[in-house]
């Protein structure tokens, strides 16, 4: 992949972080709960993927995902830990909703993740400056 089709594919996940996010908003006013925890982790994976394509870093899994996250920006401070926190939650929720038979989430579950998955999302964007 050459330089200007990276950076068409960071736009592009960046483009579809932000559009997930608004489904999960969409299921959060609608009540899906599931959905929406599902739909918040999927739009922080893909600013996520943006972000170490940003710096060439290859990922296969969203266990790799996390852990090479974890590794290039929260442990070098690019990102805060609270940051790192947020993303490794919202991995094990949706997998829990995801895998786990009989487990709904609630509204009170999910509606703390509305603003920080923003946010998160801003801070990836601001970082990649692609302006």
């Amino acid at each position: 992949m050459n330089e200007v089709e990276r950076i068409d594919l960071i736009k592009y996940r960046l483009h579809k972080a932000w559009e997930t996010y608004k489904e999960a908003i969409i299921l959060f006013e609608h009540k899906s709960f599931t959905g929406s925890v599902n739909r918040l982790y999927y739009a922080s994976y893909y600013a996520v993927t943006a972000l170490l394509l940003s710096e060439n870093i290859a990922v296969f899994t969203h266990n790799g995902v996390k852990s090479q996250f974890n590794l290039h920006f929260v442990k070098s401070e690019k990102m805060s830990l609270q940051m790192g926190h947020l993303f490794n939650e919202l991995l094990d929720k949706r997998s829990t909703s995801d895998y786990n038979d009989l487990f709904d989430f609630i509204e009170e579950d999910v509606e703390i993740y509305i603003l920080p998955v923003k946010d998160f999302i801003t801070e990836i964007e601001a970082q990649l400056n692609l302006t």
